[in-house]
């Protein structure tokens, strides 16, 4: 194994620790204060449907002979910079974040009364569906492509992938932003865990590094431009995370922000307001 073989399995395995490690901050932080108050559900459910499709993409494009030979012809006979920490990290965070979700659909099974926030907003229902739907065109698109069609210029099965990646990557454009808004209105993060926030933007840096050094490894960066969500979902992630580290660290700090819960010892006294 050479240098740079070792650099990216070494980035990769960290990130895909980083960014697990961060799925549980939430969960966990909402069974501590025994709540959901002060986040909403359309984080967690629409994360659920993103990881879903993640997971789905880097399935095929790790695994699928068909998509990997696709993809050879469209980028210099170059193989997909899918790895395999790509896939654990997906299948992972999937879980998490479908366990996450029933702390707000289904709150009497964690012992949680019902808070506000706990029903997604008519937009992410709209989005969700959107995607489905944009999908399933796709997939009726090329089911219907002549046999024997030349992949690298007519539709193929690796549009489909692509149009699942950008599922992906338009959920991650506005899955944060009810959250966002949220605090905004509040004018706190009490109940967002900052963890989360910290290890998912470690974990950003170490994805686009990762990318980086793979597509300098094969020599051609069509690795970055030939996988585009993992580019773009490591940048789109980093800049709302910093927006978050101001709310809590900046903005909100003498609002509630750094006492929400995690280390507080009002949780032990009651403190269960909700900011709604």
């Amino acid at each position: 194994m050479g240098f740079l073989d070792f650099l990216s399995a070494l980035f990769g395995w960290i990130y895909t620790l980083s960014w697990s490690l961060s799925f549980y901050s939430q969960p966990l932080l909402n069974i501590r204060r025994k709540s959901t108050s002060g986040t909403t559900v359309d984080f967690p459910f629409i994360n659920t449907l993103g990881f879903l499709a993640y997971f789905i993409y880097t399935t095929v494009f790790y695994s699928s002979e068909v998509i990997r030979e696709q993809y050879a012809l469209r980028n210099h006979g170059h193989t997909p910079t899918v790895a395999v920490n790509d896939i654990v990290f997906a299948a992972h965070a999937l879980v998490i974040c479908a366990v996450l979700t029933t702390q707000y659909f289904l709150p009497s099974i964690w012992g949680f009364e019902r808070a506000p926030g706990t029903r997604p907003s008519r937009l992410m229902l709209g989005v969700a569906s959107g995607s489905v739907v944009a999908v399933a065109v796709i997939v009726l698109v090329v089911a219907s492509a002549p046999a024997g069609a030349d992949a690298r210029t007519a539709w193929a099965w690796l549009d489909v992938m692509y149009v699942v990646s950008y599922v992906k990557l338009l959920l991650t454009l506005v899955k944060y932003a009810p959250q966002l808004a949220y605090n905004y209105r509040n004018r706190s993060t009490r109940g967002w865990s900052i963890w989360q926030v910290l290890l998912d933007f470690l974990g950003g840096v170490l994805s686009i590094a990762q990318l980086a050094v793979d597509s300098r490894r094969q020599g051609d960066w069509s690795g970055v431009t030939g996988n585009p969500v993992k580019f773009a979902l490591g940048n789109v992630s980093m800049l709302y995370d910093l927006v978050f580290m101001a709310q809590h660290y900046v903005l909100y700090r003498d609002g509630g922000a750094a006492k929400d819960g995690e280390g507080d010892a009002l949780l032990e006294s009651g403190d269960r307001r909700r900011l709604d």
